[in-house]
């Protein structure tokens, strides 16, 4: 058994080639293997948003405060609130953040295949994004 105690985990900031805006990500959980489970809660300030990306595996999002976005790819922007859950299937292209004058926070779970979580993909326009 291992306990990661709160605060012995470092923050980290959302890296400007994967997010737009200020982004914290908190560390949860990235267990060894054979596990492939990871997780992290991300907390995105009003506009800050993911780029464009897909997971291999799927992802789910818990939310957990603020009020955010979620779009798949070709689809409408759908708002995401406190309590929501959002499944992701593998292989769908989306994005998720905060909305435009509300932070949000997320817990963001996926599973690595063959070592890999994410594929990542262009940045989300302001035009895309400012959609509704």
């Amino acid at each position: 058994m291992e306990i990661k105690r709160s605060g012995s985990q470092p923050s980290g900031k959302g890296p400007a080639e994967y997010f737009t805006g200020t982004v914290r990500i908190d560390p949860l959980m990235a267990p060894p293997g054979p596990a492939r489970v990871r997780g992290n809660s991300v907390t995105f300030e009003p506009g800050a948003r993911t780029a464009w990306h897909t997971h291999p595996l799927g992802q789910t999002l818990i939310v957990m405060a603020g009020c955010g976005r979620v779009q798949l790819w070709g689809e409408p922007i759908q708002e995401i609130r406190p309590g929501d859950v959002v499944w992701i299937p593998p292989g769908e292209k989306h994005w998720h953040g905060a909305a435009p004058k509300t932070a949000m926070t997320h817990f963001a779970i996926q599973e690595e295949l063959e070592g890999k979580a994410v594929d990542w993909m262009e940045h989300v326009s302001e035009e895309q994004y400012g959609a509704s």
